[in-house]
């Protein structure tokens, strides 16, 4: 038999996520729309992929590669800041995609990450990609392995961390830890950060947090890694509470001056973005607290990602700088506007580690259209103690449906007052709704819709920002076959 028709023939779902079939189910693991395009086209529909692509210019296509890719994340080396590195999911292959640039994100080459041996005759997919650097130049690049096929449908999913050497260049292997078989719990949404302090007592730690997504029974919840010998080896706890119905989703670590580790999360069945802390290097956590309520619980299908949905997610960091804030907490969040109809962007901070929350406030622009902000990613400049966010927005619209969608930049130097106008980084307008008047687009795979996330990371003065780009759904890489550009992975520099 095929390898497709192997696929095709696959189990349909797994018994503990039978009833999430549907799309934008808060059960359903955000994974799932890439295992179903695996099942229906095979690993093999992306054809002539290319190991690296070096382009040069404000807007840089870092991916340039057959097929679409989506959900971007990327870093930097803080004793090297020309070091970025990068990652992505590739959504018609199985591996995840890594992207490294020695120059400032000026040129990128790509290479695939490792995956492990499938169970029996199936296969296993990457998925979510995660990445940090510590003080010794080591990148950590974690993700998810699902694991199917053999007529069962989904067999399992476990947590990856590949470390590499050379600024993410090449990783020789990685750590596979915490599968579970679906019994009681599906892995998903990992992020990952490091202990980059030079004076904390954890120095290097490296500590990943995700949800254990349960389809509804008390046995998923958030779960904290933590890797106290450079990503050999990782420790698993839960730190939301093991008596509630475990329905959260996207928990990002992120770590304080004197090396505090924090972890925020989307509480859905509360409604709100969730918040616990360590003060001993991740060993044990509080009683978790609330940084703010909202009225989105889970997703959201706004017309530019109606497909998939907008993910709702916090995105923290904190102020490692010497600037008058050092110590502070920042978390930001989409949720509605105020008018009840559009999304917006909202942040928080925190100046007694979490205790206790600022009021939400907005950070986008205050326009009179109709416009949409989604996929919001915070970084704090820990040479500045600048705060920079960055987010998808559809004020360029044309289409008069909130179609078209820009990526756009704002900071703050003191986390209350937002520059405005804020800035636009991307210089062509993605419209994943029209391509030259032809609804749908053959070049956009709607159920892996611009993934979960874009990223950004600042430093000295300087953030680099990526984000899935649709501009030349139309065109196609080099040795491709026809439909097969889609979505790219794309990066800006922003002084």
């Amino acid at each position: 038999m095929s390898f497709s028709n192997r696929l095709v023939m696959a189990g349909l779902f797994s018994v503990v996520l039978a009833s999430a079939q549907n799309s934008n189910n808060s059960f359903n693991p955000r994974w799932w729309a890439k295992y179903q395009t695996l099942l229906q086209n095979g690993a093999d529909a992306a054809a002539g992929l290319m190991s690296s692509a070096p382009v040069v210019g404000a807007n840089v296509d870092v991916s340039n590669e057959c097929g679409p890719q989506s959900e971007t994340f990327i870093t930097l080396n803080t004793r090297n800041a020309s070091s970025l590195a990068g990652g992505s999911n590739e959504i018609f292959r199985l591996p995840m995609r890594g992207y490294s640039s020695g120059d400032g994100g000026a040129s990128w080459a790509g290479v695939d990450l490792p995956l492990p041996p499938a169970i029996g005759n199936g296969i296993d997919f990457g998925s979510d990609p995660t990445l940090a650097f510590d003080t010794r130049g080591n990148l950590f690049y974690g993700y998810i392995v699902v694991f199917f096929g053999h007529g069962n449908g989904i067999n399992g999913t476990e947590l990856a961390v590949a470390r590499s050497s050379d600024g993410g260049k090449s990783y020789p292997s990685a750590n596979f830890f915490s599968f579970s078989g679906g019994g009681d719990h599906f892995n998903d949404k990992p992020m990952i950060a490091a202990d980059t302090n030079l004076h904390s007592p954890f120095r290097d730690n490296v500590y990943l947090a995700w949800d254990a997504a349960s389809g509804g029974s008390s046995s998923g919840g958030i779960r904290f890694a933590r890797s106290t010998d450079h990503g050999a080896s990782f420790s698993v706890i839960r730190i939301d509470n093991p008596n509630g119905p475990g329905r959260s989703i996207a928990a990002q670590p992120f770590v304080g001056p004197n090396g505090e580790v924090y972890v925020a999360w989307n509480d859905i069945a509360a409604n709100t973005i969730a918040f616990n802390r360590s003060l001993d290097g991740g060993v044990s956590f509080g009683t978790p607290s609330v940084v703010a309520s909202k009225s989105i619980p889970f997703d959201i299908g706004i017309p530019a990602i109606s497909f998939r949905g907008a993910l709702i997610y916090p995105s923290c960091d904190a102020d490692r700088s010497s600037s008058p804030h050092r110590g502070r907490l920042y978390c930001s969040w989409t949720d509605l506007a105020s008018n009840g109809v559009n999304t917006d962007i909202f942040t928080a901070f925190s100046d007694d580690k979490g205790s206790s929350w600022s009021a939400p406030r907005r950070i986008a622009d205050s326009l009179s259209g109709s416009v949409d902000r989604f996929y919001q990613w915070l970084s704090v400049d820990a040479v500045t103690g600048d705060v920079n966010i960055s987010f998808y927005d559809t004020r360029n619209d044309t289409t008069g449906q909130r179609f078209m969608t820009d990526v756009y930049f704002t900071r703050s130097t003191d986390g209350s007052n937002w520059l405005s106008p804020n800035t636009r980084v991307s210089t062509t307008s993605s419209n994943e709704h029209d391509c030259n008047g032809v609804f749908p687009c053959a070049g956009i795979n709607y159920g892996n819709q611009y993934g979960d996330y874009e990223g950004l990371v600042s430093f000295g003065g300087v953030s680099h920002a990526i984000w899935t780009d649709s501009r030349d759904q139309l065109n196609f890489a080099p040795g491709c076959r026809t439909n097969l550009a889609m979505e790219e992975v794309f990066t800006a520099t922003i002084h």
